[in-house]
This record gives C-alpha cells, sequence and structure tokens, in this order.
C-alpha cells in the first residue's frame, strides 16, 4: 500500500501544483483519496467564522456545518492535530452524520500563518481500520492541499 500511496502523494502534487481554485483543489483531492484508499467516506470542511463548513466531498451526504472544539473535526481544529478514532461510538460528542461510520481521521490544513483553514475528514465503516500508513498518507495528503492552497 505504501507504493500506492506514495504514486497518489506525487499524483496529488501535480494535480494541485499552481492550482489555486479552493475548490477545485479541495474537490480533485477528495476524489483522488477516496479512489487511492476506497473509505466511505473522504472530505473537506472549511473554516468560516467560529464554525466548519462542509466543502467538497466524496460519500453520502453529511453535516454541513461543525462548531468549534466539537466532535472530532472541531476538536482537530481546536488541537491543531491529527485525530485517528478507532471506535467512533467511544469519542466524546461524535456527531454521527452517517450511522455507517466506525472509525475515522481527521486532518487539519494549515495556512502559511500556521492557522488551521480546513481539515480532512476520512471516515471507514469498520473499526480501526487506519493503519499508521494510513494516517501518514493521509496527513501528507493534507499537508499537499494545505501548501497549494493557503500559500
Amino acid at each position: 500500500m505504501k507504493d500506492s500511496y506514495n504514486l497518489a502523494l506525487k499524483q496529488l502534487q501535480e494535480l494541485l501544483q499552481d492550482e489555486r481554485d479552493e475548490m477545485g483543489v479541495l474537490a480533485n483531492a477528495a476524489a483522488l483519496i477516496k479512489e487511492v484508499t476506497g473509505y466511505f467516506w473522504v472530505g473537506f470542511y472549511v473554516v468560516r467564522g467560529d464554525e466548519l463548513s462542509l466543502g467538497p466531498f466524496q460519500g453520502s451526504v453529511a453535516c454541513m456545518h461543525i462548531a468549534y472544539g466539537k466532535g472530532v473535526c472541531g476538536t482537530a481544529w481546536k488541537e491543531r492535530r491529527t485525530i485517528v478514532v478507532d471506535d467512533v461510538h467511544q469519542f466524546p460528542g461524535h456527531i454521527a452524520c452517517s450511522s455507517l461510520s466506525q472509525s475515522e481521521v481527521v486532518a487539519p490544513l494549515f495556512d502559511g500563518n500556521g492557522h488551521v483553514m480546513a481539515v480532512l475528514d476520512v471516515d471507514s465503516k469498520h473499526l480501526a481500520d487506519f493503519s499508521p500508513d494510513d494516517v501518514a498518507f493521509l496527513e501528507s495528503a493534507a499537508s499537499i492541499v494545505g501548501n497549494n492552497l493557503y500559500v
């Protein structure tokens, strides 16, 4: 899987290089990540004032707004770090946008000043479905997207 992740990161970098259209960048990144990983839901929430607003995604319908510090996405934003949840039902304050989601990874995207500008949210239908390689890939993908958007 590591080889396919490395190839996907290279493809993502080339796809997004010199592209500044926020929606296009986030949409293509979500599509590529979903295609490579096959996870149930892949998408972005973008910081808009004091909440995260739903951005481009691949998967079933999703929550439209998430408050700062709420759920996995809001917590990753508040704590400025990637959060891996093996069982979303055990995460205090988890926001259940889909009953099919069982585990989740949320990685923040930072602007050039170190502020969180968005989060990459990835959900799986299986418990404890994210390996260290999966998490490293998702963090790298979030970094590439952030570096191309928020320069």
